[in-house]
């Protein structure tokens, strides 16, 4: 027999059954929905979670590009045998085949060369100069392929967090190497790092800080609570809430979730075989506790299937535009954007909320194949090209959804395992630490970058960075305080953030003000 606690983390994360069926009835049932179509959007909030897995390199999405920065970042990157460094502000797109004047390369597609200079960003509140930065101001870019972020930073849509990573309490290069303070566990693990981002917590943690949102919150989704906690990626930790269950869509055409033969009127073909399978892997009667709750979260499952098909066809839901293909730098050719596919079902997933009568949900969306430690030029400007496409395509997106504009309603952050490490390895980054990230929504306070942007650059010939260790930023804002600025916003009360995140009370400044 299988233990309870074990039967409770099936429980957890069995949503992932929800593809099984397209049938049956839990008790979700549209028109009782209807009767909470009234929810205004006033009363909705969501928080979208793209999470770039594999460690995004920060460094050369956010730069800093004053003289004295500028000069310590090139050097540190323009070397190995497939230089990293980015081009000055300013500087045209050589060529292809063509050299460049400013690094004496011949340019490819996808190379620093060929993508031209980074772009400028003038956030509206100046940045506090850090000890060791010789400069009397700051200025910053973007990485050459996200002009579509750019332009929603300009609008003052999207804002910039520095340097935020996993921390336990505030610590300084001085504790870091004296041992003086306590460390997150397993500082450069992938899967320790993203289950530590995303539950506070190494790998083997059980709730995640969405999930526990969710949890708070639920009840005021009535009684289509199954619907508060989404993901377009697979279950994960950030999702797993104590009663919350992840329920998964898929980025397919329509329906949301479609099993097999005409809307699963059909198996192995035979009419009769879909209602005999039902019965099958929904029983809730044996003698197996195990097969019993199996048989419950399957049965709910099929139900909710059935409800978000029917409601997926409303409308209100198809008329969410497909996202437009975007350039691959790397490649030169337009391609379908799996990061702005998956917003499509989020932005779909929202449209149709007032049906359901929800005002509070928490997506997580997958931003994979970040792990740039090899051919990091072409693969990091396609991966930013994606996000910058997609997080553009989904604010147009949001800005009319049967008519209403839902920007406000909709908080969009990223996060990442950690970024990678300020040198070069000869054509990638390792893995590494703090890092800076990207928030976008109408109740953000954008156009701007928040937390302190660290000093730039690697210890070498006399120089001493203040926040950096071993090609690593020390992060000077930590994910608590991230998350519990987003919590806020979201409805979560002080005291349940305090819960949620332990580690919130170490900081003088839990919220930090973007939004």
């Amino acid at each position: 027999m299988t233990s309870q606690l074990d039967r409770r983390q099936f429980l957890r994360f069995g949503a992932g059954l929800a593809g099984l069926g397209t049938a049956g009835a839990f008790g979700l049932q549209l028109a009782a929905a209807g009767s909470a179509a009234g929810a205004t959007a006033s009363d909705y909030k969501a928080l979208v979670c793209i999470f770039l897995y594999g460690g995004n390199d920060a460094n050369n999405m956010v730069l800093a590009t004053d003289s004295d920065s500028w000069g310590r970042y090139f050097s540190a990157r323009n070397q190995g045998a497939d230089p990293i460094a980015l081009m000055p502000v300013g500087t045209d797109p050589v060529a292809v085949g063509q050299v460049s004047a400013v690094t004496g390369r011949t340019a490819s597609l996808g190379k620093p060369e060929a993508l031209g200079g980074v772009l400028p960003i003038a956030p509206r509140t100046a940045q506090a100069i850090p000890a060791g930065t010789n400069a009397s101001n700051r200025t910053f870019a973007l990485h050459p392929a996200m002009a579509p972020a750019k332009a929603l930073f300009d609008a003052g849509r999207l804002a910039v967090l520095a340097n935020v990573g996993t921390l336990i309490q505030p610590t300084t290069k001085a504790q870091y190497k004296a041992g003086s303070v306590k460390l997150p566990a397993s500082l450069y693990s992938h899967n320790d790092q993203q289950s530590t981002w995303q539950a506070g917590a190494a790998e083997g943690a059980r709730l995640g800080w969405g999930g526990q949102m969710g949890d708070l919150l639920s009840s005021m989704n009535g009684q289509n609570t199954i619907f508060t906690a989404i993901t377009t990626s697979g279950s994960a930790v950030f999702l797993a809430g104590n009663s919350i269950v992840q329920y998964p869509l898929s980025t397919g055409a329509e329906p949301a979730i479609k099993v097999t033969g005409a809307m699963g009127a059909s198996l192995y073909g035979s009419k009769t075989a879909p209602d005999v399978l039902k019965s099958i892997i929904t029983d809730s009667s044996t003698a197996s506790d195990f097969a019993n709750d199996h048989g419950m979260v399957t049965n709910r499952s099929v139900g909710a299937a059935s409800v978000i098909n029917s409601a997926f066809t409303q409308s209100v839901v198809t008329a969410v535009p497909a996202p437009p293909t975007y350039m691959n730098p790397a490649k030169g050719t337009t391609e379908s954007n799996n990061i702005a596919l998956q917003l499509r079902t989020v932005a779909r997933m929202i449209a149709a909320g007032p049906t359901f009568g929800l005002k509070r949900q928490v997506f997580l969306v997958n931003g994979g194949g970040w792990d740039s430690h090899d051919t990091q030029n072409g693969d990091q400007a396609n991966n930013l090209a994606k996000l910058a496409q997609a997080l553009s395509y989904f604010d147009d997106a949001l800005s009319n959804i049967g008519g209403m504009d839902m920007r406000q309603n909709v908080t969009t952050f990223t996060a990442s395992d950690f970024s990678r490490t300020f040198n070069t390895n000869g054509d990638g980054t390792d893995h590494a630490w703090g890092g800076h990230h990207l928030i976008m929504g109408g109740a953000v306070r954008g156009g701007t970058l928040y937390g302190q942007f660290p000093t730039v650059g690697m210890d070498l010939n006399g120089f001493n960075n203040p926040d950096m260790v071993g090609g690593a930023f020390i992060p000077t804002t930590s994910v608590d305080q991230y998350a519990a600025t987003l919590g806020n916003w979201f409805g979560v009360g002080t005291s349940d953030l305090n819960t949620i995140f332990p580690n919130l009370r170490n900081f003088a400044t839990p919220n930090l003000g973007f939004v």
